[in-house]
């Protein structure tokens, strides 16, 4: 999928899903917001909230000089419902602050899918202060027990789907890679992996809905949603790996190779 079909794609669904990857973690064993905001906690100066949705980590950052930052309308007044702010509207690729003037970025599992990346991150560059501080989230394609690959090959059998197309693949396992090569220092990149809570038919449909998918008909949604609630069953998990990574923006900027 091109750029500008993957951005009309997720402008529509965000605007049809707002919250939905906060609905997603809240199926999970412990939050990964409060994984992603332990590195940011008495951070010096704003956090920026890059790609922020229904701002869930500013519950985890109540002390932070926060603001959230996110493109879909939808997203930010279902944060605004929540009591969540302050909130602007802005892309991630042009974001509505000065140069060297944000303490941190907080990215919770936008960078695999904003465009375009190179120019994402450069404005977080440019919006950092030396020595500023970005703490990202993302999707980990490493981690999976055999049980867990199970889990989710039966999940995208009944989406009839083999992968998602995140238009930046390299933003998930390989995201300490890319940071190095646009010009940051690489202080921690783990992998922890969650586990999901999917015992009922509720549960097995907000997981269909939580994952991109453009090909995905409505019809055939309703019926992977069908097969997914008869799967669904008391104590059934599954496994959801993830990757922090945080990067400080150094004094002096190496040279950059293309991203």
């Amino acid at each position: 999928m091109d750029e500008p079909d993957w951005r009309r794609f997720i402008t529509a669904y965000h605007q049809a899903h707002p919250g939905i990857t906060e609905q997603l973690f809240s199926l999970t064993d412990t939050s990964p917001y409060a994984w992603l905001a332990e590195p940011l906690r008495g951070v010096e100066g704003t956090v920026l909230d890059l790609a922020c949705g229904s701002a869930p980590t500013r519950a985890e950052l109540p002390d932070a000089d926060w603001v959230g930052i996110d493109l879909s309308a939808a997203e930010l007044a279902e944060a605004a419902r929540r009591g969540r702010g302050p909130l602007v509207r802005s892309g991630a690729d042009a974001l509505p602050a000065a140069s060297a003037s944000a303490g941190a970025v907080c990215a919770a599992m936008c960078l695999p899918v904003v465009t375009p990346l190179p120019q994402v991150l450069r404005e977080i560059r440019r919006v950092l202060r030396p020595g500023g501080r970005l703490a990202a989230l993302v999707p980990s394609q490493s981690g999976l027990s055999p049980s867990g690959m199970l889990g989710w090959l039966r999940v995208m059998a009944a989406l009839r789907a083999v992968r998602q197309p995140w238009p930046n693949p390299q933003a998930r396992d390989g995201l300490a890679a890319v940071l190095r090569a646009a010009g940051f220092r690489v202080c921690c990149d783990e992998r922890r992996v969650f586990t999901l809570t999917i015992d009922s038919a509720d549960a097995a449909a907000l997981l269909a809905d939580a994952l991109y998918l453009p090909g995905l008909t409505p019809r055939r949604a309703e019926v992977a949603k069908r097969s997914l609630a008869r799967w669904a069953a008391s104590g059934r998990r599954l496994e959801l790996p993830l990757r922090r990574v945080v990067a400080d923006l150094p004094a002096e900027q190496p040279s950059q190779e293309p991203i």
